[in-house]
């Protein structure tokens, strides 16, 4: 079998190995698994068992992918992908999944982002919306503060008429502690420009996110 073209090869090595499994260095500088052997410790387990002997190295991966978005360069995640376009109506991505961990309890919280603008002469590519999402998700947060950077960027970036954006999520530091509520959902808004001061378009924000999406025929 023909070996695939790099691009390709690292793809099937994300499908084959634990993501980040090949790129970080296997030791570091130790801090992060000798942090993770304390905790095992000191709850009441044994993190030298063949179970627990590899939880450390794996712990020190699984936040080095999940904290990923600190080192987003945000002019590499734009590319260049702003484009002159004589459009002046709402665009909206919605239903946008994310997932991120609560700077609180370090727990995650997930769920589905929508965002919308309107444009003042400049649009951005498709792709880049779910990535924005992703590079602020993929940091410790809060909920509110993650809606609000969203927001900001593509008004940064676009300087558009007006921009939303609705954040729903799951947490588990509501779910599996605390107040073990299974089932709660927390929305958080943020709105700028005409979304904000015109009612109208507000409101057909709104009502665009009440509209199921179209299934397969």
């Amino acid at each position: 079998m023909s070996q695939p073209p790099p691009d390709i090869r690292a793809l099937v090595e994300e499908i084959e190995l634990e993501i980040g499994e090949a790129r970080l260095p296997s030791a570091g500088n130790g801090r992060v698994e000798a942090a993770v052997r304390e905790i095992l410790i000191e709850i009441g387990e044994n993190p030298d068992r063949p179970g627990l002997a590899g939880t450390p190295e794996r712990v020190h991966r699984m936040y080095a992918e999940l904290t990923a978005g600190y080192h987003v360069d945000p002019d590499r995640l734009v590319n260049g992908a702003i484009f002159e376009v004589d459009y002046s109506e709402m665009v909206l991505v919605r239903d946008i999944p994310f997932y991120s961990l609560c700077e609180h309890h370090l727990l995650p919280f997930f769920g589905a982002a929508s965002v919308a603008y309107i444009p003042k002469g400049r649009v951005i590519g498709l792709s880049k919306i779910p990535r924005i999402v992703e590079m602020y998700a993929r940091r410790l947060q809060v909920q509110e503060r993650l809606t609000q950077q969203i927001a900001d960027f593509l008004q940064e970036r676009l300087q558009p008429q007006g921009v939303g954006v609705v954040l729903e999520a799951t947490h588990l530091c509501a779910v599996m502690r605390g107040v073990r509520k299974p089932g709660t959902i927390m929305t958080t808004s943020a709105v700028l420009g005409i979304f904000r001061t015109r009612d109208k378009t507000r409101a057909e924000f709104l009502a665009h996110l009440e509209r199921r999406p179209p299934g397969p025929a």
